[in-house]
């Protein structure tokens, strides 16, 4: 089974194509050049931080992905433990600070984890040409920052033919966190694959408004559970948490309702009891990799990288097979296969 989706398996080799440069959307902007590939830091003495949005590292999901990204090269290349840290976001008022602090501690990359800091990041780059910094989520024009952004509508296609499939009442969900592009992604490409598989699923959308509060995403859960949905992904960050608690709560009183996980295999932490399926964005890989080619003085500023189905850098959890029978698991695939070619074209917005 797990050869029909098996996503995690060949990211890592994907995603380093992509990321060495085979998969980039734009290169620099004309007249100006990728900073800091002069000569790699000694890797002894490498210094990787990251700055989180307001879910915070523990958030899991893309935060907490990003992190692990960084421990795993903390890990590989034998770095001092105090050389790979992360500063954490109350609010949209510390990403400034938090980010200047590595800056002018002279860390040898920066990120900014998230759609939310990429105006933030793009004043602390601008003043601060010589510093190296990246971010996920958002394309920051400047020459020492390298954004690298995901295709979350291929990937949020396949749950949603999925959740199409899987659906016994033909009503489905949708709970985002903060209504921004990067959720409208997931959304869109989401109703796309239910609707491509079964026309007369309805899809019931709710956003809260936060990254942080689970206790937004129960509420949003248990409306859309109450409407007659039963099956409910989420792209919301922390506040999907919540999703999973209402989810939990009313299969512990017989109800046949599903959870579908975002960001990382969130069967993982919540259990397979719950979680569908998940539709995992590899923001650790490519956490990973961007930052190992800085120590290697490989970085490439004014890069701006897309990672979609093609790439590997979206797809479904390979615990799938848990809980989606195998026709069902081969129904996206034979869907994924026709978005990487070409055939299908997943809206975005």
């Amino acid at each position: 089974m797990k050869k029909v989706l098996s996503v995690l398996s060949v990211a890592t080799l994907s995603l380093s194509l992509v990321l060495a440069g085979c998969g980039s959307k734009t290169e620099a902007p004309q007249g100006q050049t990728g900073t800091g590939t002069e000569g790699a830091a000694p890797a002894a003495t490498a210094k990787v931080g990251m700055v989180t949005d307001v879910g915070g590292v523990n958030d899991n999901s893309f935060n907490q992905s990003a992190w692990e990204g960084l421990q795993k090269l903390q890990a590989e290349l034998n770095l001092p433990k105090e050389n790979v840290n992360f500063l954490q976001s109350t609010s949209d008022a510390d990403y400034v600070p938090n980010l200047t602090q590595f800056v002018k501690d002279n860390w040898n990359l920066t990120w900014g984890i998230g759609f939310l800091m990429g105006d933030h990041l793009k004043k602390v780059a601008d003043e601060n040409p010589d510093a190296k910094l990246a971010i996920i989520d958002a394309e920051v024009q400047a020459p020492n920052v390298e954004s690298v952004l995901f295709k979350e509508h291929e990937g949020s296609f396949l749950a949603g033919v999925v959740a199409a499939k899987m659906s016994q009442s033909k009503k489905v969900g949708f709970v985002g966190g903060v209504e921004i592009p990067v959720i409208k992604r997931f959304e869109v490409g989401f109703e796309a694959g239910v609707k491509a598989v079964d026309p007369n699923v309805e899809v019931i959308k709710i956003y809260t408004g936060f990254f942080d509060k689970p206790d937004e995403g129960k509420s949003a859960a248990s409306q859309i559970y109450g409407q007659g949905a039963d099956i409910i992904f989420h792209a919301a960050g922390g506040t999907g948490d919540g999703v999973f608690n209402e989810g939990k709560d009313r299969k512990s009183k017989g109800e046949n309702v599903w959870v579908i996980g975002v960001d990382k295999d969130q069967s993982l932490t919540f259990g397979d009891d719950i979680t569908l399926t998940s539709m995992v964005k590899r923001v650790d890989e490519a956490v990973y990799r961007v930052s190992k080619d800085v120590i290697e003085g490989k970085f490439e500023g004014g890069k701006i990288v897309w990672l979609g189905l093609a790439e590997d850098g979206v797809g479904l959890a390979d615990t799938s097979s848990k809980n989606v029978p195998e026709d069902v698991l081969k129904l996206a695939d034979e869907y994924k296969q026709k978005i990487v070619s070409g055939e299908i074209k997943v809206p975005a917005e």
